[in-house]
C-alpha cells in the first residue's frame, strides 16, 4: 500500500473517531454475527467481497468522503426509493456504529 493509501486511512479513523460517539464493543460472539451479516446479507447487493455490486463500494477509499453519522442513517433506516432496505429489525443504531467503522477500517475477513 502506498504512502498516501496508509494516509488516507489514517485520516479518515481520526475523522470517524471525532465524528461519533464513542459506542460500546458488542461481545465477541455478536461481532462474529455482525461480519457475517455483512459478508452475506449486505454483500447480496454490495458484492461478497464489498466491492460493489447493485450497491456501491463498502471499501476504505469509497467511504472515506461519507460522513459515518450519514453512513449509520443509511444502515438503520435504509433508502427509500432505492434497494437500501432498513436493518433497524436487524440490528441497533450502535452496532451500525461499529459496522461503519470496521468497513472505514478495512473490514474484517
Amino acid at each position: 500500500m502506498s504512502n498516501s493509501g496508509i494516509a488516507g486511512r489514517v485520516v479518515a479513523a481520526l475523522l470517524l473517531a471525532c465524528a461519533m460517539p464513542a459506542a460500546a464493543e458488542p461481545a465477541p460472539a455478536r461481532q462474529k454475527e455482525l461480519i457475517h451479516m455483512v459478508r452475506q446479507d449486505c454483500g447480496s447487493c454490495h458484492g461478497l467481497t464489498l466491492q460493489g455490486g447493485l450497491g456501491p463500494a463498502l471499501l476504505p477509499q469509497t467511504l472515506a468522503d461519507k460522513p459515518a453519522e450519514g453512513l449509520v442513517a443509511t444502515i438503520v433506516h435504509g433508502r427509500p426509493g432505492t434497494a437500501m432496505p432498513p436493518w433497524h429489525r436487524f440490528l441497533a443504531e450502535e452496532e451500525a456504529q461499529w459496522i461503519v467503522t470496521r468497513l472505514m477500517e478495512g473490514f474484517p475477513k
